[in-house]
């Protein structure tokens, strides 16, 4: 198939080495006139190129379409197909990983929390019941020091997180941010969607720096000291009661 790009060139060789007219070129190409003038105007894509380096630089393992949803986060809506375009020209395609994992980049510093609901923290915890993991997912309200929610089972996706954030928020008032660390369970998909529907800020740690997110560090060593090193779990059942009631009395 001719493309109309190969017949602009074709009629533009014509008129310049044979000396006859763009009509009679056409004409003997049979190209229509109208696709050998047309000339492509593009609107200016350079505020929206800088943004997008600017946060692929920021977050470098996300690929076009998490980028995508961090553009749509701050208003700034298009096609998704027209940010692959962009995202190709730009050369900000993920480098598969091949050895020591490195930083990601440094994060903007958090503010201070004021009041409660302003800044909570999660991680997870690991333990084991029988043969199988246990995964728990702790919340803790910053300010307060008050433990949020513990959600315990063997395997928590980004999108089960989502709505254990949404469980929690239904029972009490939404926070202001949410502090994790790069896991792939908060840097999904899922999450990334949550956190621009929820209106809530999400910032992650950067990589390695554990310290970052001291506060719901310190609740876990607490949760892991007086409740997991000192519990034999049998079953998920058993589990969850024993972590209610821990909550109960933390």
């Amino acid at each position: 198939m001719v493309t109309p790009a190969v017949r602009r060139e074709a009629v533009a060789h014509l008129v310049l080495h044979h000396e006859v007219s763009q009509r009679q070129a056409c004409k003997a190409l049979e190209a229509a006139r109208s696709v050998v003038r047309y000339h492509q105007r593009r609107a200016d894509d350079a505020a929206l190129r800088t943004r997008l380096r600017e946060l692929a630089h920021e977050r470098k393992r996300f690929g076009y379409r998490r980028l995508h949803q961090m553009l749509k986060r701050e208003g700034i809506a298009m096609n998704i197909k027209k940010l692959r375009q962009l995202y190709s020209e730009e050369r900000l395609q993920v480098r598969k990983r091949g050895g020591r994992k490195r930083a990601l980049g440094t994060r903007s510093p958090m503010a201070v929390p004021q009041g409660p609901n302003q800044r909570w923290s999660l991680d997870f915890v690991s333990d084991m019941f029988g043969h199988r993991r246990l995964r728990i997912l702790t919340v803790v309200d910053d300010f307060t020091r008050e433990c949020v929610a513990l959600i315990a089972d063997t395997s928590l996706s980004g999108l089960r997180v989502a709505r254990e954030l949404d469980t929690v928020i239904a029972a009490r008032k939404r926070p202001a941010m949410i502090v994790s660390d790069n896991g792939t369970e908060f840097t999904s998909m899922a999450i990334l969607r949550w956190s621009q529907e929820a209106m809530v800020e999400w910032h992650y740690i950067a990589p390695g720096k554990p310290q970052q997110n001291a506060f719901i560090e310190s609740f876990n060593g607490k949760l892991r000291d007086e409740l997991l090193n000192e519990s034999l779990f049998t079953s998920l059942d058993q589990a969850r009661s024993l972590l209610a009631a821990w909550k109960h009395d933390y």
